[in-house]
């Protein structure tokens, strides 16, 4: 069946904000919980700055959640990139930061935002540790476009492109750009704020694709670890990643661990360039759930921009549950080569995941609503997405909002994969006990010993090509199939060839 990726990018329909994650998706009836906080008392654990360290206090902020800090966190930014790197220290405080300028003729903001923590070629390793401590988006600043002069939100048939309407609170909250160094950050709450901002019209080619992200890297060539980190509630995404071109050589340690990005207006992650990075025990949910939602409204998207490569990825015991958009979408760009393992995708108005670039293969990963787009190649089956002793699921018990998404075609088949050849799945289990059927794909994708059952009535297609040892049970249809194994439909064996 044909898709449109745009309509299905941004043309998924809202839901409610603040819901619960899974604890996991490995049966039915398990309980659902919050993920874990990684700034509660007691889960930071820091050590005596170094000394040298510097304090937002030392120029001039107040950290008591009401008096702009600002100017503050700007010149203690510019003090580290003289020094060409250091370490700042935050004590377990609420910060509030955002400040907009009138109209800038160098940019062209019709509201500028005055700059944040921005580190910019540092040679030293530069270290934030937050120690629990929170940076939360001011009141009533204006995101969107504007009247510069009135400043009346102004609403313009998209796509938009013009610069001198534009209005941000921040461009972002942290950024760390062009640095040779180490760069560590841990222990914060990025806040975003987003319900208590002033939205105005958007800008770009659909939504509001305009700067407002939680922390941003950008072409570091050093190592680069995030830990325990809360980025939420941002305007654009929560974590955006531009590293340096990828050429698939293993490079410096790049770690992003327990960070939870959620209800952020278009991504919980983007990357657009570079490769190697590791995440783990992150949570990438509810996107586009919390007042905006600009496409592709994924957990995480995965593409690569202005001529970069992406490659080398590994996601370990991560979450990507409720958002508007695909848990995880790769559609754009050169890249390639992601691994997911154990982890968990949830889609509930969407399709779970996307993976529509080569070299994908997710490990003993959980699947909760339908799977489409992925990568086929027929004269490099090692291209091809693949799934390892993975889980199939329609349970509503296993999402956090009740309900899971049934894809487009009326008989809600649970992957639907028309013509995507060498796509493999291995040891893989499709237990179906609600509306969603058995895969309807051709003989180009294969099937090794796996488990399918479904409790609809409807009519399902899993025509794959079967090898090993695999088991159907249900209303299935094989016409077309090629078994090349065992292989037992509702307790009768499949004789080997070409079903007829």
């Amino acid at each position: 069946m044909t898709l449109n990726r745009r309509e299905w990018l941004a043309g998924a329909s809202a839901g409610v904000a603040g819901l619960l994650l899974p604890a996991g998706c490995a049966e039915a009836g398990h309980q659902v919980t919050e993920p874990p906080d990684p700034l509660a008392p007691g889960s930071v654990a820091t050590p005596p700055p170094s000394a040298g360290a510097v304090t937002p206090e030392q120029f001039g902020a107040r950290g008591d959640g009401i008096a702009d800090d600002s100017e503050a966190f700007a010149a203690l930014a510019a003090h580290v990139n003289a020094r060409g790197g250091g370490e700042v220290v935050l004590r377990r405080a609420t910060y509030r930061v955002g400040r907009q300028g009138g109209y800038e003729r160098r940019t062209r903001y019709a509201f500028e935002p005055a700059p944040l923590l921005e580190f910019s070629g540092c040679t030293r390793p530069l270290t934030i540790r937050g120690n629990g401590a929170v940076i939360r988006c001011a009141a009533g600043l204006r995101y969107g476009t504007f009247d510069r002069r009135t400043g009346e939100p102004l609403f313009h048939p998209m796509p938009h492109r013009g610069w001198d309407q534009l209005a941000a609170p921040y461009r972002w909250m942290i950024k760390v750009e062009g640095c040779t160094a180490p760069i560590e950050i841990s222990d914060l709450e990025l806040d975003g704020n987003l319900a208590a901002l002033e939205v105005g019209g958007g800008h770009g080619d659909t939504g509001h694709q305009i700067p407002a992200t939680g922390i941003g890297l950008y072409d570091n060539r050093g190592g680069e670890v995030l830990r325990r980190i809360h980025t939420h509630h941002h305007a654009l995404d929560g974590l955006l990643i531009d590293g340096p071109d990828w050429d698939g050589s293993e490079g410096p340690v790049r770690l992003i661990e327990d960070v939870r990005s959620e209800h952020n207006g278009r991504q919980g992650c983007s990357v657009t360039g570079g490769g190697g990075y590791e995440f783990r025990r992150c949570h990438f949910s509810h996107t586009g759930r919390a007042g905006i939602s600009s496409a592709p409204g994924a957990g995480v998207d995965i593409e690569a921009e202005a001529g970069k490569r992406v490659g080398g990825l590994l996601f370990r015991d991560c979450v990507f549950a409720d958002n508007v958009g695909q848990g995880m979408v790769a559609d754009s760009g050169p890249s390639e080569g992601a691994r997911f393992v154990a982890c968990t995708f949830v889609g509930t108005t969407n399709w779970s995941v996307w993976p529509n670039k080569p070299g994908i293969v997710f490990q003993g990963s959980n699947f909760v609503g339908p799977v489409v787009r992925c990568f086929g190649d027929r004269e490099r089956p090692q291209r091809a997405t693949r799934f390892l002793a993975c889980t199939f699921r329609d349970d509503p018990r296993l999402s956090p909002t009740g309900k899971v998404y049934g894809g487009e075609n009326p008989d809600r088949p649970i992957t639907d994969l028309p013509d995507n050849p060498n796509v493999r799945f291995s040891d893989c289990d499709f237990r179906l006990t609600h509306r969603a059927v058995l895969p309807w794909t051709t003989n180009a994708v294969i099937f090794e010993d796996c488990t399918m059952s479904q409790r609809a009535s409807e009519q399902s297609y899993p025509r794959g090509t079967f090898v090993g040892r695999n088991r159907i049970d249900g209303n299935a249809v094989l016409t077309g199939a090629v078994v090349r194994g065992d292989l037992v439909l509702n307790g009768h064996l499949v004789p080997p060839g070409r079903v007829g």
